[in-house]
C-alpha cells in the first residue's frame, strides 16, 4: 500500500461536558465522486439518527454502556453501514458477523465472532460480558448462546442487500483476472459507539461485517478486545475501522487508552509534586484527581501518533475516542470516515468527508 497521509482529526473539547457521545460507520476511500446526492444524504440522515437515539439515553442521565448498545444497534439494522443488515459477503456467499463491547467503570468486555443469525450481535456481545463467564464465544457456540439468551434471531438471508451481493460478484470476477480481492479502494463498514456519562464512566463497542469475500474464518481487529474496542475509566474509550490487520499487531485501542492513562498519571503527580508546602512539611492543598484532566488537545495528539503508527506499518482508518473528561475525538489517515458527535455542551453533528469541520 501506498505511504499514508496524515492522520485527519477533529476533536472538540466539552471542558465540563455531563455527557459525550462519538460514532462511526466505517473509514475508506470514501470521497465525494464516489457517493451520488441520495447517498450521501441517507448516509447523514442514519448517522444523526443514530447519534439522537444515543444522546436521548444520555441526557436522561443513562448509562455510557446503554447509549452505546442503542446506537450501534440502530447502525446495524441500517443497511448503509458494513454491520447487522447490510453486511458484506464471505468469499462462500454467507454473512457473518462480529462484535464486541466494553464497560470502562469495570473494564467488564464481551465479544463474538462468525455469528450468523441473531440480529443485533452487538447485544450478543453484550450478552457474553454479563451473563456468561467469558469474554469471547464464536461462531456456532456464539449462536446457541444467543438462542438460550432469548436474543432475536432471523435467516441469515435477512441480512443481505443487492448492493453487497454485487460487490461480492464484482470481487470474484476481479480475482478470476488476477486482481487482488484486498485492493485500496476498500470500505471498511465497521460501526461503533464510544460514551462518556454523566458518572464519568465510559464504554465502547464495535460492530462489523468484516471484509467482502473473507476466507478461511479471517476474523479482524472489531471483536479482539485491546485492538478494535477498548474502554477504561483511567483513560478513555475507544472503538476502531480499517484494516483489522494492523490494528490487531499495534492493538490499537488498548495502546491509545494506556497512552491517555500514562500521560494523565504523569501530569497528575507533577500537579502534585508542584504544590507548596508549609513549615512542617504538610501541602497548602491536595489535587485529587477527579480534579484534574488532559487536554482535548493531548487527547488528539495521542490518537494521532498511533495511527500514525499503525498507518507506517500499511494500515489504514481511524478511530473515535472519548474521555472521562468529556473530550470526544476522531482520528483517521483515509480520505474519509462516516462519523458523528454529540455532547451535553455542544450540540451534535455527522460528517463523512475528510475534509469537513
Amino acid at each position: 500500500m501506498s505511504s499514508q497521509t496524515a492522520a485527519q482529526t477533529e476533536a472538540v473539547d466539552t471542558g465540563e461536558a455531563e455527557w459525550t457521545l462519538v460514532i462511526h460507520g466505517g473509514a475508506g476511500v470514501i470521497e465525494r465522486d464516489r457517493l451520488t446526492a441520495e447517498q450521501n444524504s441517507a448516509i447523514r440522515t442514519a448517522l444523526a439518527h443514530a447519534l439522537e437515539t444515543g444522546s436521548a439515553i444520555l441526557r436522561d442521565g443513562g448509562a455510557a454502556i446503554d447509549a452505546i448498545e442503542a446506537t450501534v444497534r440502530e447502525l446495524e439494522d441500517d443497511p448503509h453501514f458494513n454491520a447487522g443488515r447490510g453486511a458484506v459477503f464471505t468469499y462462500d456467499g454467507a454473512i457473518e458477523h462480529d462484535a464486541s463491547i466494553m464497560d470502562g467503570s469495570t473494564r467488564s468486555a464481551g465479544a463474538v465472532t462468525g455469528t450468523s443469525h441473531t440480529r443485533h450481535p452487538v447485544t450478543l456481545a453484550r450478552r457474553v460480558m454479563t451473563e456468561s463467564p467469558h469474554v469471547f464465544l464464536r461462531g456456532a457456540g456464539a449462536d446457541s448462546f444467543s438462542v438460550e439468551q432469548g436474543l432475536e434471531q432471523v435467516e441469515n438471508d435477512w441480512f443481505e442487500t443487492d448492493e453487497r451481493r454485487r460487490q461480492l460478484e464484482e470481487m470474484l470476477a476481479g480475482e478470476a483476472e488476477g486482481l487482488s480481492a484486498y485492493d485500496i479502494d476498500l470500505k471498511y463498514g465497521t460501526v461503533g459507539a464510544v460514551a462518556m456519562d454523566r458518572d464519568g464512566d465510559v464504554a465502547a463497542a464495535t460492530s462489523t461485517g468484516g471484509l467482502t469475500g473473507k476466507r478461511w474464518g479471517r476474523i479482524g481487529d472489531s471483536p479482539v478486545i485491546g485492538a478494535g474496542t477498548y474502554a477504561d475509566n483511567r483513560g478513555c474509550a475507544v472503538s476502531a475501522t480499517g484494516s483489522g490487520e494492523y490494528f490487531i499487531r499495534v492493538g490499537v485501542a488498548h495502546e491509545i487508552c494506556a497512552q491517555i492513562r500514562f500521560r494523565f498519571e504523569q501530569r497528575l503527580a507533577g500537579a502534585r509534586a508542584s504544590v507548596r508546602a508549609d513549615s512542617d512539611g504538610m501541602p497548602d492543598h491536595y489535587i485529587h484527581a477527579s480534579e484534574f484532566g488532559l487536554e482535548a488537545a493531548d487527547i488528539q495528539e495521542i490518537a494521532d501518533r498511533v495511527i500514525a503508527e499503525m498507518g507506517a506499518l500499511g494500515g489504514s482508518g481511524g478511530v473515535i475516542v472519548a474521555t472521562p473528561w468529556g473530550t470526544g475525538t476522531y482520528a483517521f489517515n483515509t480520505p474519509g470516515m462516516y462519523r458523528g458527535m454529540a455532547s451535553s455542551n455542544g450540540g451534535a453533528s455527522v460528517a463523512i468527508y475528510g475534509d469537513e469541520d
